[in-house]
């Protein structure tokens, strides 16, 4: 056992983590589950989907302060091809699909025996608990999607439109490493920490999880590379052209939609969410970008728990097998 510790260094209350792996088609999904040491009745388990795609999950790491807050259990996982799970480097681009990472989240959820559980995603990973939601699988008791689009031309129009407001040199930078294709230039790699200050995480300085996921990205990038592009607003990836908006209603769990005021997500983005799910509700921190659990880490716990307690359901399975 190891224990959880806070982003900026305070422990999260005594809460017992382990790991494990889980066997997903040829190759090994990790997985870290958060125990908590006061478990309420019928809180059922959280899954936590990191974004990216290729991310991993230590940004997200903080949300395991749930546990403690709310009496559950958390999981983490990171996705195969990234952080602790099995890479594929040489996987060629075809196999890189949301359906493959929807079977791997069942994989894992089957292996732990969670049979009615939440799903919390963060950017990719609430397309991918969107994903999850529209085939209507039995057991979800509820849905957080955060700081997440319902479509990738609606986040190109949204990046482009944000993209315009950067300084002109910076903008300029930009188009000029693009045109050049020499997108490790370190002034173009600055040029995009200028857009990363202002849309993704205000904090100053990055936080370290941030800064840790980033970085075994930057090292292994077959998968964000791939799937999405050499940055946040430069999307020339395979999923460049997905969209969930048709599928929307077809989602009958509970959604709370997340977002931040200036959040890279702009409202034209996330908003087929709050409109075409049943009854979905939605959340803008004033203040936050895309990492508002990084940004607000206390507020923004408090809201997700709050909403995962009006939706848990009595169950026996809420502690997953280990």
């Amino acid at each position: 056992m190891v224990y959880q510790l806070d982003l900026f260094g305070a422990i999260l209350g005594a809460m017992p983590v382990s790991t494990r792996t889980v066997a997903f088609r040829d190759h090994q999904t990790w997985v870290r589950i958060t125990t908590p040491t006061r478990p309420q009745p019928g809180a059922l388990p959280l899954f936590v989907l990191h974004g990216g795609p290729g991310m991993a999950h230590n940004y997200v790491a903080n949300i395991a302060a749930l546990a403690e807050e709310s009496g559950r259990t958390v999981i983490h996982y990171d996705q195969i091809g990234c952080g602790n799970s099995t890479h594929l480097p040489d996987a060629p681009a075809e196999f890189w699909t949301p359906q493959l990472f929807v079977d791997e989240f069942h994989t894992v959820r089957e292996a732990l025996g969670i049979t009615k559980y939440h799903v919390l995603g963060q950017s990719w990973g609430g397309m991918l608990g969107a994903e999850i939601a529209v085939r209507r699988p039995e057991g979800l008791a509820a849905l957080a999607i955060c700081n997440s689009p319902a479509s990738m031309a609606l986040w190109r129009s949204a990046a482009a439109e944000l993209r315009a407001e950067l300084p002109a040199a910076t903008r300029a930078a930009l188009d000029r490493h693009e045109a050049a294709g020499t997108l490790t230039d370190p002034e173009y790699l600055s040029a995009t920490a200028e857009f990363y200050r202002r849309h993704v995480c205000r904090t100053d300085p990055m936080p370290q999880d941030f800064v840790d996921s980033e970085a075994q990205m930057e090292a292994e990038p077959t998968v964000y590379h791939t799937m999405n592009g050499p940055n946040e607003f430069h999307v020339v990836g395979t999923l460049r052209n997905w969209s969930i908006i048709d599928r929307l209603p077809d989602v009958n769990a509970p959604t709370l939609v997340i977002a931040g005021e200036f959040d890279e997500a702009t409202p034209a983005t996330w908003q087929p969410y709050a409109d075409l799910i049943p009854d979905a509700v939605a959340q803008v921190f004033a203040g936050a970008s895309h990492c508002t659990h990084l940004e607000q880490p206390a507020e923004f716990r408090a809201v997700v728990a709050a909403f995962l307690h009006d939706h848990d359901l009595a169950g026996a399975d809420a502690v997953p097998s280990r």
